[in-house]
This record gives structure tokens, C-alpha cells and sequence, in this order.
């Protein structure tokens, strides 16, 4: 069977939280994780076959996953990524060492765990077909253990991101060396809960007894609850809070800047930290202070994966991974995680700043951020978001910043574009959450021409900034793309 098969056959499952046309409105899927274990065990138990670090949060555990594995692969280990949602094809969600799968695994394992499934419906051991994220859950693990087809041995360590919560998340049927849990929010109440301490209870569900957690401090709720399951659980807990640079690093930054562009200058992520008493010099692309929270998680999970004395002697990890400073070094510097605070140089227009914030949080975050930007630099905000998420507080969050009727900002637009997942909101919603804030805004009946109008619109020393949703920037980024191919072909 093809690739184009097995994506068709992929997608009419359903997106992970898309409504289920098929049952009664209001009603959601509910999820048990005994299910996947289930068609695990048909698949032959393929995460059983490679040491794993599972990594559960709202915000930055894709970010902390990619740095991670970037770390461990410059390091000489065979490492797995498997991350979600992706932004243009849905191999990305499945790496070793930096290479997505390729389209001809892809197919072929697609269709191996889809035959498990059928035969296991027909049994009646499963109530139901796997969802999405089950089914690319059991291909990736089929993936990353080793296949006789192709002769490839399995990886030596996986970093795996929960796709959602945690607790009952596909991931959470293996045995991790350590759980990583990064900042955590308000976002999927309707499955999580409706307070930051509920969200977080299901969050530990990733944690093991005596196991290794590494974590940093945040939220008190988000304190309490992690604390009260590691004193449950007997975890070795670790913080990697000694991994921030301090304030005065934050006043005198090392020089050097990632996104530089008329009008924009995103300082880039340079710092010295100390990891067992040695200078560690930080230098990513990842831009934003934030970062340097999960660039910390990634820093203390290597150097525990690392350290042979830890409570991961029994769990294949007797001997340690050898993760040298310079590996740590050099695998930051060489992380790939786009579409977040990603700056594109377009041809003839203002740059694009691109960013995935999709929930509150985020666009918190993303507002720190414009913050560090000259005020009389004129911007262009492009914004479409999920149905599902905050729409009336993320518009309060971002809106007001590109406000033209306000005396201050005279050269600023918004233009508001449709997405397309069935979970977006529409148009009419959209525009709806801009006339409640009396914020004027241009809307557009696709993504491109909302590229095109804001291209027109925004003087070439300004800012044309595109966030809201991670499907957003997954259909702008390639335009982006093509029109930065322009402008380098203009130049050279």
C-alpha cells in the first residue's frame, strides 16, 4: 500500500481531539490507556525494546524533546524523537537522529499496526478502532525498536512528548529512564480538568514509583501537586533551576543575536552555566527568555542520563550515557525546532515573525517577547486559533498590542485568516472576539491572501507577526519559505 493510502487512511481516522462525527454532539472520545497496551502487546511490545525519557507539560515540551534529542544525537547516541502535532507532514512526528521516517516506512508500518487493530476489533479485544494519536504512537514505537525489514538495530534512547496530559496519554505504556515535567497551564479543560492543580495530577501520571523526575519550579498549584506525588511516589526529584542563568547574566547577555532584521533584533540565547563545576557555554536558535527554561530541563536530564548512580542503574542504564559538556554545547547550538519565534526574511515586504502560541500562556509569553521590540516599529499581527482553546483571552492577550485606532499604534493591522482543522474557529468567531475589544481587523478568505494583504500593508522597517495556532504556522510556513527562497535568490 502507498504512502498517500496510509495517510488518507491515517487522517479519516480523525485529528486527536477532532468531535467524532460519528457520535452523539457533546460527547468526546474517551480515552484508556489499557487500550494501547492492548494493541502494543499485538505490535509485540515494540517500546519495550529501547530506553525512553517521557517528557508531560502545557507549554515548552516540544521545545525541551527537540533540545534533548539534539543533545543525545551529537552525543553519538541513535536517538528517537517523536513529537506532535507536526507543522507540514506528519512525518515529522516520528524521528531517529534528525531524519523523519520516510514516506516508504511510514506506509509499510502504518499498515502493520492498522492490521493488528482490525484483527483485535474483530476479537472484540478493542471496542474501537485506535485513534490517531494511538495508531502513530504504535508505528513510531515500531519504528524506533528495530525492524527486521530494513536491519535496523533499535535506537538506543527515545524522547517521547505526551500529546496530551498524561496520565492516559498513548506514551505513558513505557517504562521511561526519566519523566520530565515542564511548565504547566490552563489549556484542554474539557480532558484535563478545570484548575492547574487538576491538570497537573494528570500530568504525574507520567511519573514512576522511585523513579527520576526532573522539573523546575512553577506555578504554586502546579508545586503542591507535583510535590504531593513525588512524596507519593518516592521519586528521585530533580530541579533544574541551578541550569537558569542568573539575573546578572540576564542584564549583560553574551553578544550575538539569532533573528536580525529592519526593525527586529531577537537577542539569541547565550549564556554561561556551570554543570558539575565546569563552564557550559549556552547558544541556541531557540529565541525568547522562556526557552532558557527548557534548554535548563534538557541540560539536567542529560547529566542525569549520565550519572550511573542515580535511580536508573536497573532500568538500562547501568553503565551511563557518555554526554561530555562539549556535547551539550554543541547539541544545543545545533537544536531544529521551527515555528517557534522563527524570523523569515521575505522578498520586498517586512520579515515574518512566526510563533506557535496557542493557548494563553503562550501568547503571554509571545507578548514578553514584542515587548523587547523598538514601540515605534510597526507590526502586522495575522491570527487564527482552535475553537477548543481560550479565543476571548488570547485576542485580550494580543489583540490590543496591534490596536490601529489607538493613538500610538497608527501603522498597525490585524488581518484574520481561517485554518484548516475541523477544531478552528471561524471567521465569524474570530471577529466576533476582536469587535467585544472594539479592536478593528481585516479578514481574509484565505491563509495566503492574509499573507499578501499583510505583505502590503506593513512598511518594510516593520513586523509581520503570525501565531495563534500551531496549524496555522504549519500552512504559513511554507509560503514563508518560498518567498525567503526569493529574496536569499535575489541577493546572491
Amino acid at each position: 500500500m502507498s504512502y498517500v493510502a496510509a495517510v488518507d487512511h491515517l487522517y479519516a481516522r480523525g485529528l486527536e481531539l477532532a468531535p467524532d462525527p460519528t457520535a452523539p454532539v457533546g460527547t468526546r472520545r474517551k480515552f484508556d490507556l489499557e487500550h494501547m497496551r492492548i494493541l502494543s502487546r499485538a505490535l509485540g511490545d515494540p517500546q519495550k525494546n529501547f530506553p525512553s525519557v517521557l517528557i508531560a507539560g502545557t507549554n515548552g515540551k516540544g521545545s525541551t524533546a527537540a533540545t534533548l534529542a539534539s543533545i543525545l544525537t551529537t552525543a553519538g547516541y541513535r536517538t528517537a524523537l517523536y513529537t506532535s502535532p507536526h507543522l507540514s507532514r506528519v512525518n515529522e512526528r516520528i524521528q531517529i537522529s534528525g531524519e523523519s521516517i520516510s514516506d516508504e516506512d511510514f506506509a509499510r508500518l502504518y499498515f502493520q499496526v492498522d492490521s493488528a487493530a482490525e484483527h483485535l476489533v474483530a476479537a472484540g479485544e478493542l471496542p474501537q478502532p485506535p485513534s490517531f494519536f494511538e495508531t502513530l504512537t504504535g508505528l513510531a514505537f515500531l519504528h524506533f525498536s528495530g525492524d527486521a525489514y530494513t536491519g535496523s538495530a533499535p535506537v538506543d534512547i527515545a524522547v517521547l512528548e505526551v500529546g496530551l496530559g498524561g496520565r492516559l496519554d498513548a506514551t505513558n505504556i513505557v517504562d521511561p529512564l526519566i519523566s520530565i515535567l515542564t511548565d504547566i497551564s490552563l489549556d484542554h479543560q474539557d480532558y484535563l480538568g478545570d484548575t492547574i492543580t487538576e491538570i497537573t495530577r494528570e500530568k504525574t501520571g507520567i511519573l514512576r514509583p522511585q523513579g527520576t523526575l526532573v522539573t523546575l519550579p512553577q506555578h504554586p498549584e502546579a508545586n503542591q501537586a507535583i510535590g504531593e506525588a513525588a512524596a507519593m511516589l518516592d521519586l528521585h526529584a530533580i530541579s533544574a533551576a541551578n541550569y537558569i542563568p542568573t539575573a546578572e547574566k540576564l542584564l549583560h547577555p553574551e553578544p550575538g543575536t539569532t533573528g536580525t532584521a529592519p526593525g527586529v533584533n531577537l537577542p539569541r540565547n547565550r549564556y554561561t552555566i556551570s554543570v558539575d563545576g565546569q563552564a557550559l557555554h549556552v547558544d541556541s536558535p531557540l529565541m525568547g527568555q522562556h526557552q532558557q527554561r527548557n534548554i535548563a530541563l534538557a541540560v539536567a536530564a542529560a547529566e542525569e542520563l549520565r550519572n550511573c548512580k542515580g535511580y536508573n542503574r536497573d532500568k538500562s542504564n547501568s553503565k551511563s550515557y557518555e554526554i561530555p559538556n562539549a556535547a551539550i554545547e554543541d547539541g544545543i547550538r545545533k537544536t531544529l525546532w521551527p515555528g517557534r519565534l522563527e524570523l523569515v526574511s521575505l522578498s520586498g515586504s517586512a520579515p515574518l515573525l512566526m510563533d506557535v502560541a496557542h493557548n494563553p500562556a503562550g501568547a503571554w509569553t509571545l507578548r514578553a517577547v514584542l515587548a523587547q521590540l523598538p514601540e515605534e516599529t510597526p507590526r502586522t499581527l495575522l491570527f487564527s486559533c482552535l475553537r477548543d482553546k481560550d479565543l476571548r483571552e488570547m485576542s485580550q492577550i494580543l489583540l490590543p498590542l496591534f490596536d490601529r485606532s489607538s493613538p500610538d499604534r497608527p501603522k498597525d493591522h490585524i488581518f484574520l485568516a481561517p485554518i484548516n482543522s475541523p477544531r478552528a474557529a471561524s471567521l465569524e468567531e474570530l471577529s466576533e472576539a476582536a469587535e467585544a475589544l472594539e479592536i478593528p481587523v481585516e479578514v481574509s478568505p484565505t491563509l495566503a491572501e492574509a499573507l499578501a494583504q499583510a505583505r502590503a500593508v506593513t512598511p518594510l522597517d516593520g513586523l509581520i507577526l503570525a501565531t495563534g495556532s500551531v496549524y496555522l504556522i504549519g500552512e504559513l510556513r511554507p509560503l514563508a519559505l518560498n518567498l525567503s527562497t526569493e529574496e536569499e535568490t535575489r541577493r546572491a
